[in-house]
C-alpha cells in the first residue's frame, strides 16, 4: 500500500485550514503601508513616500522560552503570543522606532489547527497593542521532533526611525535619571528558575501561595511599551532605554549607557508583583541571583534629564502605567565599561 505524507504525520490540509482560520486575525493588524500580507510567500511592506528623509530600519527577534511549558500544563494557550511579539517590539522599541511589521514561526509535531489558531491569535492580539502588522508567518508540522502536546514558538519584528532621532545613549551624562516602568510579572525570563522552584517545592501551577495563583501570576503576558514610549517621546526627550530581559537589571541598563557611567538604582522606591517574593522564599534564592535573573517589577528603564522626570511620570501614569524615579547616573573610572547597581 501507498504510505501518503499524512501518514507520516504532516497533515497539508490541516496547515491550509489554519492559513485560513489566521487571515482575519491577521486582518485586524493590517497598516496603510501593507503591499501583501499572510498567505503569500513574502510579505510586502512598503515604506510610506516622503514620510523619512533618512530611514533606519531596526530589527529584533526572540522566542517565548521555557514559559511554553507552563502553557502546555495548563492547556493555556490564549497570551503566549503576546508574549513573543512583546520581547521583540520591545527591544526594536529601545532604539526609539516604531514596530511596522511582525512574523511569526509555529512549530510543532502534529497540527492542532484550534490551538494554533488561539496561539496565533495572541499573535495578532499582541501586534495590535503595539500598533504593528502581523504580516506573514511559517507553520512547520515535524513529526518525531518535538514532544507530542508541544510546540515552539519564535518571531521577529522590524521597526524604522529617522536616523536623527535613533536613541543611541549618546548624550547620557552623570546627574541624569533612570525612570522605571512596571512590567506585569516575570514576562518571559527566569522560567527555567521559577519552574525548578515549583519543582523543588512539589507544587503545581493551580496552587495559590501566599495568595498568589501560581499559574495566574506566571502565566501573565509580558507587557509591551511600543504605544506609550512612542508617546512619551513626543513630550520628552528620551536619552537611552532599556529592555529588562535575560540578566535583569544589572546586565541590561549598562547596555543604553556610555563608558565610564554607573546606573545606581534604589530597590526601595518601585513596587513588584508578589510573585518574586514568593519565588525568592520558596526557593531560597539570595537577592543578588534574584536581580541578575528576573526583571524584579521594572520591564523597562528610561533615562532622562532630571527637568523631564515628573512631565515623564505624570504622562506614564495618566495612561495607566506604574512609574517611579528609581536611580540616577554617576561617573565610573573613564573609559571603564558602563555598570549598574541596584542598592536596597
Amino acid at each position: 500500500m501507498a504510505t501518503t505524507y499524512k501518514q507520516a504525520g504532516v497533515d497539508i490540509e490541516a496547515g491550509d485550514a489554519l492559513v485560513e482560520r489566521i487571515k482575519p486575525h491577521a486582518a485586524k493588524t493590517r497598516r496603510p503601508e501593507v503591499v501583501s500580507g499572510v498567505g503569500g510567500f513574502g510579505g510586502l511592506f512598503a515604506i510610506p513616500p516622503g514620510k523619512y528623509r533618512e530611514p533606519v530600519l531596526v530589527s529584533g527577534t526572540d522566542g517565548v522560552g521555557t514559559k511554553l511549558k507552563l502553557a502546555f500544563s495548563l492547556d493555556r494557550h490564549e497570551t503566549v503570543g503576546i508574549d513573543l511579539v512583546a520581547m521583540s517590539v520591545n527591544d526594536v522599541l529601545t532604539s526609539g522606532a516604531e514596530p511596522l511589521f511582525f512574523l511569526d514561526y509555529f512549530a510543532t509535531a502534529r497540527l492542532d489547527v484550534e490551538r494554533a489558531e488561539k496561539v496565533i491569535a495572541g499573535v495578532a492580539r499582541g501586534c495590535e497593542l503595539a500598533g504593528c502588522t502581523l504580516l506573514g508567518g511559517e507553520t512547520a508540522e515535524l513529526p518525531g521532533f518535538y514532544t507530542a502536546g508541544e510546540y515552539e514558538l519564535a518571531g521577529f519584528a522590524v521597526g524604522i526611525v529617522e536616523r536623527s532621532e535613533l536613541i543611541t545613549g549618546a548624550t547620557i551624562a552623570p546627574g541624569d535619571v533612570l525612570i522605571g516602568i512596571g512590567s506585569s510579572g516575570l514576562h518571559s525570563n527566569g522560567y527555567s528558575l521559577a519552574r525548578r522552584v515549583l519543582e523543588d517545592n512539589k507544587l503545581g501551577l493551580n496552587d495559590t501561595v501566599d495568595g498568589v495563583h501560581l499559574g495566574d501570576a506566571l502565566l501573565a503576558p509580558t507587557r509591551i511599551y511600543v504605544k506609550d514610549i512612542l508617546a512619551l517621546r513626543q513630550t520628552v526627550t528620551i536619552k537611552g532605554m532599556a529592555h529588562i530581559t535575560g540578566s535583569g537589571l544589572p546586565g541590561n541598563v549598562p547596555r543604553c549607557l556610555p563608558a565610564g557611567l554607573r546606573a545606581r538604582l534604589r530597590e526601595s522606591t518601585w513596587a513588584r508583583a508578589p510573585i518574586f517574593d514568593v519565588l525568592a522564599r520558596l526557593g531560597e534564592i539570595e537577592r543578588g541571583e534574584m536581580f541578575n535573573t528576573f526583571n524584579m517589577g521594572l520591564g523597562m528603564t528610561v533615562v532622562l534629564a532630571p527637568s523631564e522626570v515628573d512631565a515623564a511620570l505624570s504622562l506614564l501614569r495618566a495612561r495607566g502605567l506604574d512609574a517611579w524615579a528609581v536611580g540616577e547616573l554617576e561617573a565610573g573610572a573613564p573609559h571603564a565599561e558602563a555598570e549598574a547597581f541596584v542598592e536596597p
